[in-house]
């Protein structure tokens, strides 16, 4: 079978890692609590930045929150190997840009997760993203943002959301921990 999964947010922790730099950066304390319950994809808002203020903030830490300790979500890495040792095909389908896209790819790399090569694209708009997966003709994918779900699940495409605060809203199957994978396989291949 052939999966499809994003990176930021889907595999990877990356705005609670981003909202702790932000703590560092900025020299504030604002509780992990407050970003379980943000309704938006955006972080700046409890440290009290306006819109603009906050996208400067993210393009100016990029670099930190891409290429140091930021975690995979538990299981994710052991869920993705045992996937690909059971002979299916991994792709990874992210928005990160295009100056980003081979770091990111070696990134992966480095903390274990599954990649070949051909099999990991970045670099687009999320409208370029859901073709992309729809060339691929994937039977899986999973992702956190509602743009990319909500174009794809017309199709015959088993879409998953990867749990967040801010798509609780959303009727997709969810994905809260990796290790559920194998329960929903289990399922669908009875």
């Amino acid at each position: 079978m052939k999966f499809g999964f994003d990176i930021d947010d889907t595999l990877i922790n990356l705005r609670e890692h981003a909202f702790t730099i932000y703590n560092k950066r900025l020299n504030k304390n604002v509780p992990s609590e407050v970003f379980h319950e943000l309704k938006r994809v955006e972080i700046h808002e409890p440290f009290g930045l306006s819109d603009e203020e906050g996208n400067k903030m993210w393009k100016t830490s990029l670099e930190e929150i891409y290429y140091t300790d930021c975690p995979p979500f538990p299981n994710a890495v052991e869920t993705l190997q045992e996937l690909d040792k059971n002979g299916h095909e991994i792709y990874y389908i992210t928005a990160r840009p295009k100056d980003h896209g081979e770091r990111t790819k070696e990134w992966m790399k480095e903390r274990g997760f599954p990649v070949r090569d051909d099999h990991f694209f970045y670099g687009m708009q999320d409208h370029e993203k859901v073709q992309i997966i729809k060339e691929l003709k994937l039977d899986y994918y999973f992702d956190d943002k509602a743009e990319v779900l909500d174009t794809l699940s017309q199709d015959s495409l088993n879409v998953y959301v990867r749990d967040q605060s801010y798509n609780r809203h959303l009727k997709y199957p969810r994905i809260q921990d990796w290790t559920e994978l194998k329960e929903v396989l289990k399922r669908e291949l009875e």
